[in-house]
């Protein structure tokens, strides 16, 4: 008899609680949505970084150290084009546009990515425009394992 009454208690007990909302969040799901979503960011962002078709002259130099802020990249591309972090510059807009650019930076740093295949004067050009709006910590971007001075080639 003991028996019966406890078996038709738990019945009741748990009659009651399917009628009650249940008080708890089922995170698992959302959990398992982002997951994915971070899986599909991390793949992607990779992606989103287009770059210029730039053969860069082989030096024998050691990379500079990355700052904080974003530095900011003039490329030189082989058909004399002029491109401002990837966008084209038309050689007469560039002073202003680089005026404007050092005014809202923190930092005076500028990478300058040429091809090796246009003439020094063009370097020398950019370069000048780059001092005359402001910026004179300018790096000359390069790919690693040219040759050295004493004939070798460095690794890299």
């Amino acid at each position: 008899m003991g028996a019966s009454l406890q078996t038709s208690g738990r019945s009741r007990s748990g009659r009651r609680r399917r009628n009650r909302p249940m008080a708890e969040i089922n995170v698992t799901p959302m959990v398992d949505v982002m997951l994915v979503l971070l899986i599909i960011f991390m793949v992607a962002a990779p992606l989103l970084t287009v770059g210029v078709p730039i053969e860069l002259p082989k030096t024998a130099a050691t990379a500079l150290p990355s700052d904080q802020e974003e530095p900011l990249t003039i490329a030189l591309t082989r058909d004399g084009g002029i491109l401002v972090q990837n966008s084209p510059v038309e050689p007469a807009q560039l002073i202003p546009l680089l005026r404007s650019v050092a005014a809202e930076r923190k930092s005076g740093k500028v990478f300058l990515r040429a091809d090796g295949g246009i003439p020094y004067e063009g370097v020398m050009q950019v370069m000048g425009a780059l001092n005359a709006s402001g910026f004179n910590d300018i790096g000359l971007v390069t790919e690693q394992g040219g040759p050295k001075f004493d004939g070798s080639v460095s690794g890299g």
